[in-house]
């Protein structure tokens, strides 16, 4: 005995399935390029551009900086060398600048000559310490450079310490030529006295006094 019913059921579900497939289909389909490009655009990056430091000037450079850089190499050896000879006496300065001797065209030992030279106290020596400074200055070897800058230090203590060390020995020469004047006006003073005094002392040996008139002298 047959239902038909139940075989439309089963043909009714049988084409259901099909069409459920259809849409789920159809709702996973991209959609259309007009609603994309109504999205909004990916953010920009900026493209960040390296940027290179801005050399600095040495006077606005740390001073901690400057001193280390400065006491590295012939400047350290040349300070230390300073330290070394700064407490040296008269007698010991001299065998220090006879062993040196002629410093030639080394910088080095033109430096270290005219660091003993400026502790003798004597004009001369520091007049040419001054030129042993210069001439390192001047040079444009590679060695010279990196002692150049503590040169013109040198160089411009010395020329204050020669200036100083004239003027000393000027007022000191003004003071010896006052105190001779005022011997030499003191002698005179004195002989000035003395020559009053010759005029104010009384004759000790006075004249005999004349005989009365009309008396003969005694036989």
């Amino acid at each position: 005995m047959s239902f038909p019913f139940v075989r439309r059921s089963s043909f009714a579900g049988a084409m259901t399935v099909p069409f459920i497939l259809l849409l789920a289909a159809c709702a996973s389909q991209p959609k259309p390029a007009a609603e994309a490009e109504a999205l909004p655009p990916p953010p920009v990056v900026p493209r960040v551009m390296p940027v290179e430091a801005e050399p600095r000037a040495p006077a606005t450079q740390p001073a901690a900086s400057l001193f280390s850089t400065m006491l590295q190499g012939p400047v350290s050896s040349m300070l230390s060398y300073a330290d070394k000879v700064r407490p040296l006496n008269g007698a010991d300065l001299s065998a220090e600048i006879a062993r040196i001797g002629d410093p030639g065209d080394s910088p080095t030992v033109q430096m270290q000559l005219a660091l003993l030279l400026s502790q003798t106290r004597v004009p001369a020596d520091l007049a040419r310490a001054l030129g042993l400074l210069q001439r390192v200055i001047a040079n444009p070897a590679p060695e010279a450079q990196p002692l150049q800058p503590l040169a013109r230090a040198l160089a411009a203590r010395y020329v204050e310490q020669r200036r100083v060390e004239d003027d000393r020995d000027r007022q000191a020469q003004q003071l010896r030529d006052s105190q001779r004047r005022i011997d030499q006006l003191n002698d005179r003073i004195e002989a000035l006295r003395a020559i009053e005094r010759s005029f104010a002392r009384p004759n000790m040996n006075p004249a005999p006094a004349a005989p009365p008139a009309g008396s003969k002298p005694s036989q």
